[in-house]
């Protein structure tokens, strides 16, 4: 689908507005967090809860673009980001520079492929993962079940996901778990000094990450079954709503991605970082040096 302009209807960038690099964030205010940062900006847009921003930091290209919260918006954002990368300005012609099907992973070495890092906010499950800790997703599994309802979805994961349904053994009517690894690339170059592990995707804010307010969860226990799960010696770090969909995106359509979260609850300890903003300018200003690199 696409605007009026010609650029894709959700997001309003097209092959020439988008970079290679892309930085993800929920929050639509904190992409002028990165005005602060790069350079040079040379395109910005605002849809919705979806804001970007193109601009260049050492001579290197970036966009910063909003998703909102939740693997729905992830939905639209990674089908749109993919879908750019053939839209040229000249009112919404496709062009053959990059397959429109599901790719194959040669596609990851492919020169149109995208970096795409989300720099979030998450929860840790782990008592000794402080508030104000950096968490890299070598791994995400998705208790969302999104990637579900594509054809092309290969469990890429087997072996992992049988080993998660064995130790959750979760209730039938929710969706079907799914697990996804990270880019190894972009996970050697940026979480150098970060907390690394398992992320898992839950498919909204309350019940699903086992809180309460007049409602309950329907697994009481939930968080403390998560936090005992390992896979490739790495625990399950933290639970967040974004990571397993831009991940599993990533591998059917040949993309490199990685999640870096700021932790600003520890849910075994139940503390709190109240004022998290100065904490995440400092991560973002990271993510961004490390990507230029």
């Amino acid at each position: 689908m696409l605007a009026p302009d010609g650029s894709l209807y959700h997001i309003r960038l097209t092959r020439s507005t988008l970079a290679n690099k892309v930085l993800l964030v929920g929050d639509p205010g904190r992409v002028n967090m990165f005005k602060d940062i790069f350079e040079r900006i040379e395109f910005e847009s605002e849809n919705r809860e979806i804001h970007a921003l193109t601009g260049r930091y050492h001579g290197e290209r970036f966009t910063a673009l909003s998703t909102g919260m939740g693997c729905d918006n992830i939905d639209i954002v990674m089908t749109e980001l993919d879908a750019a990368l053939s839209l040229s300005d000249e009112r919404g012609v496709m062009s053959d520079e990059f397959p429109s099907a599901a790719a194959n992973s040669s596609l990851i070495t492919h020169h149109s492929s995208l970096q795409i890092v989300r720099i979030g906010t998450s929860g840790s499950l782990q008592a000794d993962i402080d508030c104000g800790s950096h968490v890299a997703s070598a791994y995400a599994i998705g208790l969302d079940g999104l990637m579900n309802y594509y054809r092309e979805w290969d469990t890429p994961l087997p072996e992992m996901e049988q080993a998660f349904d064995r130790h959750m053994q979760l209730d039938g009517r929710l969706a079907h778990p799914y697990c996804v690894q990270g880019s190894e690339l972009l996970l050697s170059k940026i979480a150098t000094g970060m907390h690394r592990g398992i992320t898992v995707t839950a498919p909204g804010f309350y019940g699903p990450q086992g809180r309460t307010i007049r409602l309950h969860p329907a697994v009481d226990d939930l968080n403390e079954r998560l936090a005992t799960f390992t896979y490739d010696h790495l625990p399950v770090t933290n639970l967040e709503m974004e990571t397993s969909a831009i991940y599993g995106f990533s591998h059917l359509l040949g993309h490199q991605a990685l999640t870096v979260c700021l932790i600003i609850a520890n849910r075994p300890r139940g503390t709190f970082l109240n004022d998290y903003h100065p904490q995440m300018r400092q991560l973002v200003g990271t993510v961004v040096e490390r990507l230029a690199e």
